[in-house]
């Protein structure tokens, strides 16, 4: 026909315009995100300054350390302010890694957004030229071969974008689910030490598994913002945030007893439910988005056949 080659450049044209504003879309999600970052980095900077101080008051001593000499607990004290202090140290190097990875997609956006920066006017442009070719032939069906055209084009990148979100999901499902397998073996641990008096060796053990457990939660956490940016090209705005690993177990060092060891295994066993939560609700989520993909192939291969019956008629 007259129009496929126009028509083959309007799909074209409106895959960029929907290029673009995915990519937009990126850009805010990315840009809030960042925002985020920016004001929990300035947090706990200042949060890891005063914690700081504290150390340094007691190990230099003072009036603060004469008090906890006195009391004879100067060096559970310090040992306490040392352990807040490194605690906070590892969530401001996890929130700068999380910022490092962000700048990075936002440069790759940035990069996108300057190759399809005048799709607008592009397709645009098409769409006055194939209105002349139609009002020229006056083929009755040219128009709604041309709404077929457009419904595909969004079909076609609708089911991308669902494909792409479901494969950010998946991976979101493992990020977390390697959480959920370090926070259960550090549940096992403290279940074990609370019930046999494990001692310092299963301390270290469960210790160990916690470790592992933060260090994955900033893995899921990266795999949980890829994903919430996926979403939002679909239409589905969230911000996922993983709970904080808490690995300050301070107490280890001076008491072992069935009381702290209770404490421990309580907030464990509740970070896990936490993490829990948040994996059920990725996997309902990829579940939806497989759903709404099947639908869309569906509507895509009926837009497909009613072409062919227009252009074979």
């Amino acid at each position: 026909m007259i129009f496929d080659g126009i028509d083959d450049d309007l799909r074209a044209a409106r895959e960029r315009v929907r290029r673009l504003e995915r990519l937009t879309a990126q850009r805010q999600g990315l840009a809030l995100q960042l925002d985020e970052v920016g004001r929990l980095l300035a947090e706990l900077e200042e949060r890891l300054a005063e914690e700081e101080k504290d150390v340094s008051r007691l190990e230099a001593g003072g009036f603060t350390a004469f008090l906890a000499g006195l009391a004879g607990s100067k060096g559970e004290r310090l040992a306490k302010e040392r352990a807040e202090a490194q605690a906070v140290r590892q969530r401001l190097d996890g929130q700068r890694g999380r910022l490092g990875w962000l700048e990075t997609d936002m440069a790759a956006v940035e990069s996108g957004l300057a190759e399809v920066g005048t799709a607008r006017e592009e397709y645009a442009a098409l769409l006055e030229r194939k209105e002349r070719m139609l009002v020229e032939s006056g083929d009755p069906k040219g128009r709604e071969l041309t709404d077929i055209s457009r419904r595909l084009a969004d079909t076609d990148a609708g089911l991308r974008e669902h494909e792409e979100a479901r494969q950010a999901g998946v991976g979101a499902v493992q990020a977390v689910g390697q959480v959920l397998h370090s926070l259960g073996s550090a549940r096992g641990a403290s279940r074990w030490d609370m019930l046999s008096g494990g001692g310092g060796f299963a301390d270290m053990v469960e210790n160990g598994h916690l470790r592992n457990a933060d260090e994955a939660a900033w893995h899921a956490q990266r795999a949980l913002d890829v994903f919430s940016r996926e979403l939002a090209d679909v239409g589905v705005h969230v911000n996922p945030q993983m709970p904080e690993v808490d690995t300050r177990w301070f107490a280890d060092m001076f008491f072992d007893n069935i009381i702290v060891d209770a404490i421990k295994h309580q907030k464990i066993s509740r970070t896990g439910e936490a993490v829990a939560e948040i994996a059920q609700w990725v996997q309902e989520t990829v579940a939806t988005l497989t759903t709404n993909h099947a639908e869309l192939a569906r509507q895509r291969d009926l837009l497909i056949a009613r072409r062919e019956e227009l252009l074979a008629g």
